[in-house]
């Protein structure tokens, strides 16, 4: 798989911001097929930087309803594979350009 591929997305909520900026953990929504080995290499050759390590996770996906005025809507949010990549020291990615 390609780099681009590989990462389809930064995730930025809260709880990855305190990552980022406590102990450089960045997260990314990845291809579902990828592995830790192409998730590692495409965030280097994407970032230029030295990943140490690489842990993955997949989210499952969620039943969601909510009420209008036309009654109850029901749906599905589809499942996805998300990354935490631990950078080495002294290294950082600048996700906000």
């Amino acid at each position: 798989m390609k780099a681009a591929d590989v990462l389809i997305a930064p995730i930025l909520t809260e709880k990855v911001n305190g990552q980022m900026e406590k102990s450089s953990r960045y997260t990314f929504e990845v291809a579902k097929r990828a592995n830790k080995l192409e998730v590692k290499k495409a965030v280097e050759e994407f970032y230029g930087v030295k990943v140490n390590d690489v842990n993955t996770i997949v989210v499952p996906a969620k039943n969601k309803s909510r009420f209008t005025k036309a009654g109850v809507l029901r749906g599905r949010k589809s499942g996805y594979k998300k990354a935490v990549v631990t950078l080495a020291e002294g290294d950082s990615i600048d996700l906000f350009q």
